[in-house]
């Protein structure tokens, strides 16, 4: 499961409205429909039509807002971002949204994603005398934009993005105007809503359902979207390429009552376990999922295989993702104060565990190790995703091939390293007719992580694609 990684880097959510008087208290609850995206950082500017206003600060969405100032925090535009941050970099100077003041157009930034090129474009920068204050890509574009012009517009946007290579979705907003841009691949996944005349931008449609906001439509691949007092308007800022949604956000990233380019993630799922039952029967008397992002693939496996679908795990609520622990040591803890297996289920019985993916092994075997001492006679592990090998360039932060056991080792050997009785993951084909079944509204998935196949790649990072260590 993903919380084996050390960490998300740029695993975010962002959100904004524009047109509506409480445009900061309706990005709070939007906010804290996508807590799950980010447990680091969260934030919000608010724009009243004079100047823009941030109140932002580490930790949950709550503890961020549980003395904001919303009576100082007055207008009818706001922009949001909830962070999840990579070890050592969880500062106060990186939560976002960034704001930058001017003489000119006063900026605030907010970003999904990763830029591959950053390190170069801070480079530039530097040498042409800019100075940035934070270690994110975010800054990186906000300089880029005030280069290009003094004017923060659709043009001077567009030729920002432009230098940019990733993946990526940004919301930005000046003292008269919002945008929205979503990367050429559409790797990120932004949607615009309504609520009443003000509009709604989310990372997840889940946003727009905590707010009573209605489903528009998606922001589509290369497009910059301009919000402002005269309506929204469209522009392309770079050639549209075949949309590659990160098939994570559909088996583990969003929420399962979000719609992710059209497809219920819930739905996705379900369809993920119907096909890994098909595929990898196991002869077991019930099934149990992984809370939380497992359930929807299990009951759809215990509905195809016939067998009965049980509560064999349940999960503390009040305990965060072990992925944010900064050290292994502090998630392996995490794992056993998260999850406890209900053992008046499992004795006995031979369980199919269903997962979402397996990442590190260390808390599939930990959690393999749980029901086996809880009484469980057998465990066989069925993995609703095919295994990752490959490094994510696009904002997931499994970068490097050693942290990967299905990178360097067998389906056996990783059978054996997690102690179960069987092992078994989706097939990409599976995984693919899981999530798109109707290939008039989905273009594509971006599988990178588990076929090595990069829609966006930058030089340098494809020639170490090819080298493990």
């Amino acid at each position: 499961m993903l919380a084996e990684q050390k960490g998300i880097n740029e695993e975010c959510g962002v959100f904004g409205i524009w047109g509506h008087d409480k445009a900061a208290e309706l990005t709070y609850y939007g906010l804290h429909a996508m807590q799950h995206r980010g447990q680091d950082g969260a934030g919000v500017v608010v724009n009243n039509g004079n100047c823009l206003t941030s109140h932002k600060g580490l930790g949950l969405v709550n503890d961020v807002f549980k003395y904001a100032p919303f009576h100082e925090l007055t207008g009818d535009a706001a922009v949001g971002h909830v962070r999840n941050a990579t070890e050592g970099s969880n500062v106060y100077e990186n939560v976002q949204p960034l704001l930058f003041q001017s003489q000119m157009k006063s900026m605030a930034l907010a970003h999904n994603g990763n830029l591959m090129n950053t390190d170069r474009l801070r480079n530039e920068l530097e040498s042409q005398g800019s100075i940035l204050q934070t270690s994110s890509d975010t800054e990186v574009l906000a300089h880029l934009i005030k280069r290009s012009g003094m004017e923060v517009n659709e043009q001077s946007i567009a030729a920002a993005l432009n230098q940019t290579t990733g993946a990526y979705s940004f919301l930005i907003m000046t003292d008269d105007k919002m945008y929205a841009a979503l990367d050429p691949s559409g790797i990120r996944p932004l949607s615009i809503g309504r609520i009443g005349d003000a509009y709604v931008v989310a990372s997840e449609s889940c946003a727009f359902d905590q707010i009573g906001a209605t489903f528009e439509r998606e922001v589509l691949p290369g497009e910059l979207i301009t919000i402002s007092a005269h309506g929204m308007e469209s522009t392309r800022f770079a050639i549209r390429g075949q949309r590659k949604m990160c098939a994570m956000e559909y088996v583990y990233l969003s929420r399962p009552d979000s719609n992710v380019n059209r497809v219920n993630v819930h739905a996705s799922r379900k369809q993920m376990g119907k096909e890994l039952a098909q595929e990898s029967p196991a002869d077991a008397d019930i099934v149990i999922g992984v809370p939380d992002s497992s359930i929807s693939a299990a009951i759809g496996f215990a509905e195809e295989s016939g067998l009965p679908y049980e509560m064999g795990i349940i999960k503390n609520r009040y305990i965060g993702r072990t992925f944010i622990q900064p050290s292994q040591e502090l998630r392996e803890q995490g794992v056993k104060l998260k999850l406890a297996p209900v053992r008046g289920m499992v004795e006995g019985k031979r369980v199919v565990m269903i997962d979402d993916s397996i990442v590190r092994g260390t808390t599939s075997r930990r959690i393999v190790q749980m029901l086996k001492n809880a009484g469980a006679a057998e465990v066989h592990v069925r993995i609703a995703s095919p295994p990752i090998e490959h490094p994510c360039w696009y904002g997931i932060d499994m970068s490097t091939y050693e942290e990967l056991i299905a990178a360097n080792h067998s389906l056996d050997e990783i059978r054996d390293t997690i102690g179960a009785d069987s092992l078994a993951f989706l097939s990409e084909s599976g995984l693919e007719q899981a999530i798109v079944r109707d290939k008039t509204i989905h273009q594509g998935i971006c599988t990178a992580c588990m076929t090595g196949e990069y829609p966006v790649v930058h030089d340098k990072e494809k020639a170490l694609a090819y080298k493990k260590f």
